[in-house]
């Protein structure tokens, strides 16, 4: 199985098997539109030993249209129905401006930061602010052109599969490679939030494993901390799970996030479970 490097301005990461898991702690709308909970919620994947913080780089314009018709109506999950794409986007974009304050901060306390991108734009941005590495959403693994352009900047990509079929994760890897991208690591992802356990299928897990020789993970929408141990498990050597300092701030995201206390337990547990699996 291929290894998965991240080059840093420390040095590099290097993930895969035999090496610890990857934990990403994923801010998304979290902050609230407060700078100060956006730091808050980095100083708290230190604490609990995350190695990285992934926020999502789109603005409502970039993303979709200001439109209230049946096709830009949202119709899923509690948290989201009755809104219409623009105004949930409005709600949970972060604020471009905050991102180099927020990359700086992150990383002199030790984490890679990173970020999904949905846009010719948004890519452009994060280029100029250096990022490690890209992320691609499930949603985004059939946009041809906009994996063409990340491809083009030769950083690693991490790529949630989502509800993509197996010839569109094929088409958007061969994409990647051309372009010139030089690793990708495959997420399991179930595009439901929250998740139910008896949809996950973490069988799938070891199958992308199989069938991509790719390192793989787990993007994780289910509530708790169930279905990342029994990724690892499975094979998971990268972890994706949202946090937040209280679900009772509410947000979109809230109802899937871990508390601090709950994502430290991920991490205690994520690492016992490494030693268990052992040789």
């Amino acid at each position: 199985m291929n290894t998965f490097i991240i080059k840093t301005p420390k040095g590099k990461r290097v993930i895969g098997h035999g090496q610890p898991v990857f934990i990403i702690a994923e801010m998304s709308a979290n902050h609230g539109h407060d700078i100060k909970r956006a730091f808050n919620i980095i100083d708290a994947a230190t604490k609990a030993g995350a190695d990285a913080i992934k926020l999502q780089t789109y603005t409502a314009d970039t993303i979709t249209i200001n439109s209230d018709k049946k096709y830009f109506q949202v119709r899923v999950n509690k948290a989201w129905k009755g809104q219409t794409l623009y105004s949930l986007y409005q709600k949970a974009y972060t604020p471009w401006a905050w991102l180099p304050k927020l990359k700086k901060y992150a990383e002199a306390r030790g984490l890679i930061f990173f970020s999904s991108v949905f846009d010719n734009t948004s890519v452009d941005f994060l280029e100029k602010m250096n990022v490690s590495l890209y992320k691609v959403a499930s949603f985004e693994v059939v946009d041809i052109p906009l994996l063409e352009k990340i491809g083009r900047t030769r950083k690693p990509v991490i790529m949630s599969r989502g509800m993509a079929s197996l010839k569109e994760v094929k088409m958007a890897v061969q994409t990647l490679k051309k372009a010139g991208c030089p690793s990708i690591a495959l997420l399991h992802c179930i595009s439901s939030y929250p998740a139910k356990y008896e949809e996950m299928n973490l069988a799938t897990i070891p199958d992308l494993a199989k069938k991509f020789k790719f390192v793989v993970g787990i993007s994780d929408h289910s509530p708790g901390i169930i279905v990342p141990i029994t990724s690892v498990a499975l094979g998971a050597s990268i972890i994706e799970k949202h946090l937040i300092i209280s679900r009772t701030e509410g947000g979109p995201d809230a109802a899937f996030s871990l508390e601090p206390k709950e994502f430290q337990e991920l991490v205690r547990s994520v690492r016992d479970a490494e030693k268990t699996i052992g040789k």
